[in-house]
């Protein structure tokens, strides 16, 4: 049965900075990762439940227990935040983490560590995924790793794939039908909750780098998007299309190859 974080499992991520713009972000990313905290107004009485502080660079000296980031000094929020949860776990090293992909425009990931749901998220691109899948491997550290992806969106999926093989990381293909959330969840929201389905579900090992081609159904889906992007003025070509598709190119930079033709 999988486990979620922040459900009376553990100690809970505090908040505390005056930095107006930092504190901002970090509440609207642990709000939209549904990530349990509280605000902190002060540092003289610190809850007992809290087990860790983000905070900012300039703040970090001025509190006292051990267990403090500072937001602000990484690539993103979102990554100070996935330390803090790994520090609430307070595991050094994993028996097994699953990474599920749902494949798709904007793919959703989900990390589970030891039948923990440890994050859900999206990639911006496919070709994204590859990064935070390599920052997952750097934070949940474990004995036993393996991806698991969705069989759905075919030519992304294996644009997916292709990237990881890299990794040296075993790569299973799931079924995915079953794992589509219920119609009122939002989009991104229901690429996360599928990946962590498609995370926990066995599937068929990747033995090698799988082919990208197209069929006309793929080519013209794609270039009806392009029509839609550019509100009926462009539609881009066959060729470029599939330039799009094996993500050669984006869709914005195939529209504006065509405009400038």
């Amino acid at each position: 049965m999988e486990k979620c974080l922040g459900k009376d499992k553990m100690k809970t991520i505090g908040v505390f900075t005056k930095d107006f713009s930092l504190y901002h972000d970090l509440l609207k990313n642990l709000k939209k990762r549904k990530i349990s905290f509280v605000s902190l107004t002060s540092l003289n009485h610190i809850p007992s439940g809290i087990g860790v502080i983000l905070t900012s660079n300039s703040e970090l000296h001025d509190i006292k227990i051990s267990n403090v980031i500072a937001a602000d000094a990484y690539d993103s929020i979102d990554h100070a935040i996935d330390l803090a949860i790994q520090m609430l776990v307070g595991k050094d090293l994993y028996s097994k983490v699953l990474i599920g992909i749902d494949p798709g425009e904007k793919p959703g990931i989900a990390v589970v560590g030891d039948e923990i749901l440890l994050q859900k998220m999206n990639a911006k691109t496919p070709e994204e995924v590859v990064i935070i899948v390599k920052r997952v491997l750097r934070e949940y550290p474990s004995t036993e790793t393996l991806i698991r992806i969705g069989h759905g969106s075919i030519i992304t999926r294996n644009r997916i794939i292709n990237s990881l093989i890299s990794l040296c990381i075993p790569i299973e293909i799931v079924d995915e039908t079953k794992t589509t959330p219920t119609q009122q969840t939002k989009r991104l929201e229901k690429d996360g909750e599928a990946a962590a389905a498609i995370a926990l579900i066995r599937g068929g090992k990747v033995q090698r780098r799988l082919p990208l081609e197209p069929t006309k159904g793929d080519i013209r889906n794609i270039q009806e998007r392009s029509r839609q992007y550019s509100n009926g003025k462009i539609s881009i070509s066959e060729k470029t299309a599939i330039k799009v598709l094996k993500g050669e190119i984006s869709l914005k930079e195939a529209i504006d190859f065509e405009k400038n033709k």
